[in-house]
């Protein structure tokens, strides 16, 4: 009972000394490094979140600059198309009236040839042209419109007041008469008479997807809480990821081009980037809450200030172990009283208590004390484990005198069908003891390819018995490929599987099976085929890739086995090596094991 109360008396004073030297250590860390490194990270997160945020809205400005060059890149390809079409004299020729009907005729055909040949250009979904009716004979509503069709287009006055320069329109909807409604812009301009400038032929318009801008305005990677939109020279929004905003005027601090602007809004602080789209003389903008951007800096400006600690903390540490070498010889000494009293006391001289109390050094003690304790128990440990092994070891030997018990009373049972002239059942009684000595193989994991195809034969041979008329079954090996080492039943879970799920459900005909083995270098080859139903291929891959595959045995769960032999060769040979299932429903299923070519001595 005392010894019991110092050991509670000992840890108690072990925990106080422990809590006062953790203060210690903490008010020291407190005064000369946290302290410090607070007000220096302080100091440094002002500073790297002022430059990070410059750099920020300077990438982002050139982000949405690559994207207006991509735009107008896009655009200005389009405008080239309709400057092509505009200078072509063809055009000119066919909307110029002719008086026979015929003519006329052949004119609206080659205008909408040549329209349907500019459409295969890339971007462009439709050419359309807007003239007076008297120019040609019909209109398709696809390439070719009256003109009065665009006087409710609240472009067409600017269009008109171009003089044939390119006018491009925003985003609006287009109801196409062969595909339906659509978003598009357009790229349009009039079309003057070549020889009387004052005598206006149609107008002539390019459509462009709406879809064109949206993908490149999408793979834009900008902070979650921004927004990009497309405005023209007058400041009004002619395309948005949101539909309601087009058409409407924003709110912009400026007319720059180009730029990083800040401005509120609702009283919301923004960062306005702005990028030009030279082509149609339109800008790209985005609005981001500076909120949003400063949490980027922020999260940035955390891992400078985690390096910044990490750094301080090493100096720290080395100051420490600086601290230790005047220290240690005053350590080695409490060490080396210890070892002496283990030398000469025992263990039990630990518990005694020590007049001698150094604050951490005593704590030392302790600490070593309580290691000396683990030891003797781990040793204690290990000896009841060795003494539970002989006992396994024990019973092990015991166990094995069961197989000769079975072996035993299958051999009496075959005398006893010979004598009764039952040789049908001698042989299965056989063929069973042949089995069971083969796939006992006397505890051992690996096997002869030879006792495995043999193995193999045996079950086949049970099985024909069973199910007589129903299936044949080849075996062949090279002699190069029958001293190899293998897991022990690799073959009979294929074997079964080709069997029960390939010849057996197929009741219309007699099945095959063939098993070959060959060695090719340091590689061994099995294959197993049978020409039963075969399986879906999503089928016969999860055979393979799941421990539980869609097949299911008929009642003895033997496609579970394919996942956990492909495992075991994997463990054995390497993961480059394993098992594949090629099949095809209705024409069969090949199953190939592919190991490493080992004799028996590299298994040991």
């Amino acid at each position: 009972m005392r010894k019991g109360l110092r050991k509670r008396r000992s840890r108690a004073t072990d925990l106080w000394e422990i809590i006062i030297a953790a203060r210690r250590w903490m008010l020291a860390y407190g005064l000369l490094i946290f302290l410090p490194a607070c007000i220096m990270l302080f100091v440094y997160y002002e500073q790297s979140s002022r430059i990070l945020q410059e750099e920020v809205t300077q990438t982002m400005q050139q982000t949405l600059k690559q994207a207006g060059i991509n735009l107008s890149s896009r655009l200005d390809y389009v405008q080239k198309s309709s400057n092509s079409l505009f200078m072509n004299h063809k055009l000119y020729e066919n909307l110029d009236p002719a008086i026979p009907i015929i003519e006329r005729i052949d004119q609206s055909k080659e205008l909408r040839n040549l329209l349907e040949s500019v459409q295969t250009a890339p971007d462009i979904i439709r050419a359309r042209i807007y003239t007076d009716p008297g120019n040609i004979y019909g209109f398709d509503l696809l390439n070719l419109f009256p003109l009065d069709n665009l006087k409710e287009r609240p472009w067409r006055e600017e269009v008109m007041n171009a003089g044939g320069s390119i006018v491009w329109t925003g985003i609006y909807k287009e109801n196409y008469l062969d595909s339906g409604p659509a978003r598009i812009l357009s790229c349009v301009r009039i079309l003057r008479h070549p020889r009387n400038f004052d005598r206006t032929l149609g107008v002539l318009m390019l459509d462009v997807p709406e879809k064109m801008v949206a993908d490149i305005i999408s793979e834009l990677d900008f902070p979650a809480q921004g927004r990009v939109y497309m405005v023209n020279r007058s400041g009004t929004i002619i395309y948005s990821a949101e539909p309601s905003l087009i058409g409407t005027k924003a709110a912009l601090a400026g007319e720059s081009d180009e730029g990083i602007l800040e401005r509120s809004e609702n009283g919301v602080d923004l960062f306005e980037v702005r990028a030009p789209i030279r082509a149609a003389d339109w800008r790209l903008v985005l609005e981001v809450p500076k909120s949003d951007l400063t949490h980027r800096t922020t999260t940035l400006s955390q891992w400078s200030g985690i390096a910044t600690i990490a750094g301080m903390t090493i100096m720290f540490l080395i100051l420490v172990f600086m601290l230790m070498a005047f220290v240690i010889n005053g350590m080695n000494r409490r060490i080396k009283s210890v070892v002496k009293t283990i030398r000469t006391e025992g263990v039990e001289g630990l518990e005694e208590p020590r007049t001698d109390r150094g604050g951490d050094f005593y704590l030392l003690e302790r600490v070593v004390d309580h290691l000396v304790h683990r030891v003797k128990d781990l040793m204690e440990e290990a000896y009841r484990s060795k003494m539970l092994e002989r006992e396994a070891e024990l019973r092990a030997l015991q166990a094995q005198i069961n197989p000769h018990f079975l072996y035993n009373t299958l051999d009496t049972i075959n005398w006893l069908a010979i004598s009764r002239d039952a040789d049908d059942i001698s042989h299965m009684i056989e063929s069973l003891s042949d089995y069971f000595r083969l796939s006992l193989n006397k505890g051992k994991d690996h096997v002869c390819v030879a006792d495995e195809m043999e193995l193999a034969r045996v079950y086949l041979e049970i099985q024909q018995n069973r199910f007589p008329s129903t299936f044949k079954f080849v075996i062949e090996a090279d002699p190069e490929a029958n001293g190899c080492i293998i897991p022990k039943l690799t073959l009979q879970p294929i074997v079964e599987n080709a069997l029960l799920h390939g010849i057996r459900k197929n009741k219309s005909k007699t099945g095959t099976i063939c098993i070959s083995a060959k060695r090719s270098g340091d590689e061994l080859e099995i294959t197993v085929e049978d020409d039963g139903i075969g399986m879906e291929e999503q089928l016969a891959s999860s055979l393979l890739s799941e421990s539980r595959p869609l097949l299911r045995a008929e009642g003895n769960g033997s496609s579970y086995g394919l996942y956990n032999v492909n495992e075991r060769i994997k463990l054995l040979a390497g993961y480059e090596y394993g098992m594949a299932v090629r099949s095809r429903l209705g024409e069969g299923t090949v199953v190939t094991v592919r190991l490493k070519a080992m004799q028996e001595k590299q298994t040991e």
